[in-house]
């Protein structure tokens, strides 16, 4: 199983935006952005998937802490794969975020090492890991929309509307 987070931003806010214009067009509409506070709002999400399912994808309603990680690997990790893999004989990876490699963290995956197997991530090493393509698509989608989304609307439906299945 590979797994990852990721960050969904409504409006692309990096603080670069570039804008060409003539002298006489600097009010014209087509030469001006909006100016959000805080980057318009964002949503961060948890998924995982494997060569023949797709995970559950859960919103992360605040940072991604060891104890906001721990609960997700406790109730949601650990029951797909003793039930994908009852043998013991699954992988999952996950990469090296700060939330991955907390003590609490690992103490659990040691207290579950017989139930599968966890892969180490080589320190500094690119991330090769799958679901960043589906992560980049749905981002993709999303910068595409118009009007853009706001952060009130149903991001389950808005996933599911570009390629995210759910899973109850």
């Amino acid at each position: 199983m590979w797994s990852n987070e990721s960050r969904f931003q409504l409006h692309h806010a990096d603080g670069r935006v570039r804008i060409w214009w003539k002298q006489h067009e600097s009010m014209h509409p087509t030469c001006m952005s909006i100016t959000l506070l805080a980057g318009g709002g964002s949503v961060m999400v948890w998924g995982m998937f494997s060569w023949h399912d797709l995970g559950p994808l859960i919103r992360v309603e605040q940072h991604l802490n060891s104890t906001t990680y721990l609960s997700i690997i406790a109730d949601q990790i650990h029951p797909i794969m003793l039930m994908a893999y009852p043998n013991g004989n699954g992988f999952f990876q996950q990469d090296n975020a700060p939330c991955h490699g907390a003590r609490i963290v690992q103490e659990w995956f040691q207290e579950h090492e017989g139930d599968f197997t966890l892969l180490r991530w080589p320190p500094q090493s690119p991330d090769l890991n799958p679901i960043e393509y589906s992560w980049d698509k749905v981002k993709r989608a999303i910068r595409k929309l118009v009007p853009q989304p706001s952060i009130s609307q149903n991001w389950i439906v808005l996933f599911i509307r570009h390629g995210v299945r759910f899973h109850a």
